[in-house]
């Protein structure tokens, strides 16, 4: 909490300091003015100071809505700023190298810039986390039996259910949308909850509504375990990871704890495949592939192409170089996790930096990963780029 409070006032006060010494001082010698200028920055570290040291140890749990509204309040004024005064710098830079270079039109984009990034997280947050994405993606590989050639499977992941807290038409938008698509089989991979196991009150019946004639899958993610909940003892955590597993269960979901299921068309049938979360650190590492494998035809006898299909669901995609590709000859694997960082333009996330595989489809030779950036978000209810979206994984065989 230190360090991340550092970082806060960090950028708080970085931006705010040059522009107000480069700018307010020379501008208007006022002090009214000058006190003005800082009180937005006053109110915001107010706000921070409040939730996070003063109001138990719990705040993130019961203060979620409002967290999340401080964090974009926070973002409407730091990021517009930071990018102004890093567009002034280079005009600074610019002028001292070359005197005759004026700094007025490196002021003016930065303006433009500022303004604009301004609108957008106001659309990203407003607009964005409800602007649902329907992505479509076939998958084709020899190895796929004829019975599956087709066969859609709707992977939706990453709800975060506390980012609907109050709001659960947005979830029932979710099942309809996914509903829509004619699934084959629906498949979760993971975070359904941020914080705690409550979060899922008041949306089990909307979520048990999802339904496809080989059933509804589920994984747990990081967030699923509940470590994130400080305040709760090991014992607590424990207690409610178990009641999150019961309720999934109580929707019909069928939860893959480091499992399998044989999934049957007419005579050809593929395996389907869940495991608990496998991260590097800080995330939790419970995958286990062996156990998860056990007793699939074929499995441990080399990589001979008629073994059976297998689709893997994984929620942390970095799984998938470390483990999966090097230990089995999983051909498909559907992850979700990295969110795009809840922020993409023209292609590009900052998610890029963390993850090596952080959305859509990935391949090495005939094996493939697929990212999904989700629904929800851990806190921040913001979107832009990349919007909430449901996938569909069409298999074909060659």
């Amino acid at each position: 909490m230190h360090r991340v409070t550092l970082v806060f006032i960090l950028f708080l006060l970085i931006p705010d300091l040059y522009i107000y010494l480069v700018y307010v001082v020379r501008k208007t010698r006022k002090a009214v003015l000058h006190c003005l200028y800082w009180l937005p920055t006053l109110l915001l570290a107010a706000g921070y100071v409040y939730f996070m040291f003063l109001t138990g140890d719990n705040a993130m749990s019961n203060h979620t809505q409002a967290i999340g509204r401080l964090a974009i309040t926070i973002m409407l004024f730091v990021f517009p700023k930071t990018i102004f005064m890093l567009c002034s710098l280079v005009g600074v830079l610019a002028h001292f190298i070359i005197r005759r270079c004026p700094r007025s039109p490196f002021t003016a984009i930065g303006l433009v810039l500022a303004v604009v990034s301004f609108f957008n997280i106001l659309y990203g947050t407003l607009a964005g986390i409800t602007r649902f994405d329907t992505k479509e993606v076939e998958y084709r590989s020899a190895n796929i039996p004829e019975g599956f050639d087709g066969y859609r499977i709707v992977q939706f992941s990453d709800l975060h259910l506390t980012s609907f807290r109050n709001r659960p038409e947005m979830v029932e938008k979710v099942v309809e949308r996914i509903m829509e698509q004619c699934p084959d089989m629906i498949v979760f991979t993971g975070d359904l909850v941020s914080t705690e196991a409550n979060e899922l009150d008041g949306f089990d019946e909307i979520l048990s509504r999802l339904h496809a004639p080989d059933g509804v899958y589920s994984i747990l993610g990081n967030h699923d375990y509940l470590t994130y909940a400080y305040y709760l003892s090991p014992e607590e955590q424990a207690a409610q990871r178990e009641e999150l597993k019961e309720r999934q269960r109580d929707m019909n979901w069928d939860l893959l704890l480091n499992e399998h299921r044989i999934i049957r068309q007419g005579r050809d049938s593929i395996a389907l495949v869940g495991v608990e979360n496998d991260g590097k650190p800080p995330f939790p590492e419970r995958g286990d592939l062996k156990k998860a494998l056990a007793g699939i035809p074929g499995y441990g006898q080399g990589n001979d192409s008629t073994h059976m299909f297998k689709v893997l669901l994984s929620h942390d995609p970095t799984h998938w170089r470390r483990k999966v590709l090097p230990q089995t000859d999983i051909q498909l694997t559907l992850s979700g996790h990295t969110h795009g960082m809840q922020f993409m333009l023209f292609g590009w996330s900052p998610s890029k930096f963390f993850y090596p595989e952080w959305k859509y489809m990935y391949r090495e030779d005939e094996r493939g990963l697929y990212v999904s950036l989700g629904i929800g978000g851990a806190l921040i209810p913001f979107r832009f780029g990349a919007w909430p979206e449901i996938n569909v994984i069409t298999l074909h065989n060659k």
